[in-house]
């Protein structure tokens, strides 16, 4: 096995660098006593910690993106499973058509995607949070098909044939045998299909309104007619949070089960 030699180091490091450095500067310019953004080099302060208290619509925001991430992403594995089992266990004219179809919404502008919603939905008569959910179900649901489609692909077809001689079938074979079988894939899906939607601003900043804001829109909205380090101690705790939430999903689940799809072994 090939060691990476002093230029491929070098590289690394520079691209990982390039990589944390913003998210660096961002979390110590949230530790600024001025107020305006700089680097904290007369020392560390928690002011704008304590200034979120003073701004509940970022805490308002913040719970908004929760609850539509969530809820997008569930909505949008209800959806993804079946259809991915579907295209993955049987041959039908036109397959390669649904699955293009299906993951179209990859290849559309966030920012088309935005305006053809609004269009749509001012034309129906839907607005606010249902609006917002069922645009943010249409972008994210290539997502979580995409992986569970990966995961369908890849489960021995044989266990099911083996639970059906056993008596399994209909729901029962799909609850103690199918699921289970593609589970990793569902959990990946839901989880890169929660992280789309808790991100997306380009297409959210159409649809939303006053109090459906997401985080992400909100901050926007924010840095438009404010330059103070606010934006910046919301970023750090959002930050401080991912860690947290990946740390705990490492922990109890496995990140290598969430972001390739397979079981450690050795757990």
């Amino acid at each position: 096995m090939s060691r990476n030699g002093p230029i491929a180091l070098i590289f690394h490091a520079v691209f990982v660098t390039f990589m944390l450095a913003p998210i660096a500067v961002v979390c110590l310019v949230a530790f600024t006593p001025e107020g305006f953004l700089s680097l904290p080099v007369h020392g560390f302060s928690l002011r704008w910690f304590r200034a979120i208290a003073a701004y509940p619509e970022f805490v308002r925001a913040f719970g908004t993106s929760l609850w539509l991430g969530a809820l997008s992403a569930a909505v949008s594995i209800v959806f993804a499973v079946p259809a991915a089992l579907a295209v993955a266990r049987y041959e039908f004219r036109g397959r390669a058509a649904v699955t293009a179809a299906l993951l179209s919404p990859l290849m559309i502008p966030h920012v088309v995607l935005g305006i053809a919603f609004l269009r749509f939905f001012t034309a129906v008569g839907v607005t606010g949070f249902p609006a917002l959910l069922t645009a943010h179900v249409v972008m994210v649901f290539p997502f979580a098909m995409r992986l569970t489609l990966s995961a369908s692909g890849g489960a021995d077809p044989a266990i099911e044939r083996a639970a059906q001689s056993l008596g399994a079938e209909g729901w029962k074979l799909f609850w103690r045998v199918t699921l289970p079988l593609i589970l990793p894939g569902v959990v990946s899906g839901w989880a890169l299909a929660f992280m789309q939607s808790f991100d997306e601003v380009t297409m959210t900043v159409f649809l939303a309104a006053p109090g459906t804001e997401t985080l992400p829109v909100r901050m926007f909205l924010y840095v438009q007619d404010n330059i103070d380090p606010l934006v910046t101690s919301v970023s750090a705790c959002v930050i401080a949070i991912t860690l947290a939430a990946l740390i705990l999903l490492d922990r109890c689940y496995g990140l290598d089960r969430v972001l390739t799809g397979h079981s450690d072994r050795s757990r």
